[in-house]
């Protein structure tokens, strides 16, 4: 069996396994899975861009607003699937014309920019909601079933895992490590680097724009404040870059773990989680730089150098 159709397998085998939660499982571990689910899909599209190309985006919290006000707004019109819909091809669409303007920045630069296209456009909404309609918050009329939500989250979730990992086998995925690597080297060999650029922004951003979409009925009530919040998209970041962004079970593994913890820290310590964790990701990225995918390798290179010795 290649190692695609491994991953395919165990992708689908879980999500038939997690497709039961909203009947077996009680209301708060379904919401902490639904939770675990929303931030596997959201790190893993954004390792599939900022994780290949060593591009830092901050523009996540940007395109799930996007996707959640495409709910707000049409949701009467689209029914559910067709909000879901989209919201990832309005987020990847403003992803692809952002892109194209300003992906030939790199670091703090590329940085600071993605991060300012969240408050560009919470702004811009805030002002045509006030203006026209009189209005700043949305509320949603008949959201359907909490189950609903779920399994479409869990969809996406799979969907996602399953994109990144065709991606990273597939002669595209290649050549946007190829730019991570050494951007102006792949440009010499021939790798179309300003349009790969552009198409693996635009892909990331079709999830987390989706996302936004199908979480914003959870919601009911929706305002620019909450749904354009910087903490998703720094959250994210966090989850990506601690789990490993460079790997494919990385940020999974990382975003049910932070997932939890942040639960655990809330309800423990509720005036002060925020700052515990992030010591706790300080410490993380200080000692483990590489993520939680690092310890593997650490390990087998402990256990070669153990059996040189012996040898």
């Amino acid at each position: 069996m290649t190692r695609a159709r491994r991953i395919a397998t165990g992708c689908g085998a879980t999500a038939l396994a997690l497709a039961a939660a909203p009947w077996v499982l009680p209301e708060f571990w379904l919401s902490l899975l639904l939770t675990c689910l929303l931030y596997v899909a959201l790190a893993s599209s954004w390792a599939m861009f900022s994780g290949a190309t060593n591009y830092l985006s901050l523009a996540t919290a940007a395109f799930f607003g996007i996707g959640a006000y495409v709910t707000a707004w049409g949701y009467g019109a689209l029914g559910y699937a067709g909000a879901v819909l989209g919201g990832g091809l309005a987020a990847a669409a403003f992803a692809a014309a952002v892109g194209a303007a300003i992906l030939h920045l790199r670091g703090a630069y590329f940085a600071v920019l993605t991060f300012g296209l969240g408050e560009l456009v919470r702004h811009a909404i805030t002002f045509a909601e006030k203006t026209w309609a009189r209005t700043v918050g949305r509320v949603i009329a008949d959201p359907p079933e909490a189950a609903t939500v779920y399994l479409a989250v869990l969809a996406l979730a799979t969907v996602t895992v399953l994109a990144c990992a065709a991606v990273r086998e597939s002669r595209f995925g290649r050549a946007l490590a190829g730019i991570g690597s050494d951007e102006e080297r792949a440009e010499t060999l021939g790798v179309p680097t300003r349009a790969c650029k552009i198409a693996a922004f635009a892909l990331a951003a079709f999830f987390a724009g989706a996302l936004g979409a199908a979480m914003a009925v959870r919601w009911t009530y929706i305002e620019p404040a909450s749904v354009f919040n910087p903490f998703i998209g720094f959250q994210t970041v966090l989850i990506a870059m601690v789990g490993g962004a460079q790997t494919l079970l990385g940020p999974i593994v990382s975003a049910v773990f932070f997932s939890g913890l942040t639960e655990l820290l809330r309800l423990r310590f509720p005036y002060a989680y925020l700052m515990v964790l992030g010591a706790l990701l300080v410490a993380l990225v200080l000692y483990l730089p590489g993520g939680l995918a690092s310890l593997g390798e650490r390990l087998r290179s402990r256990l070669r150098r153990l059996r040189l010795a012996d040898g």
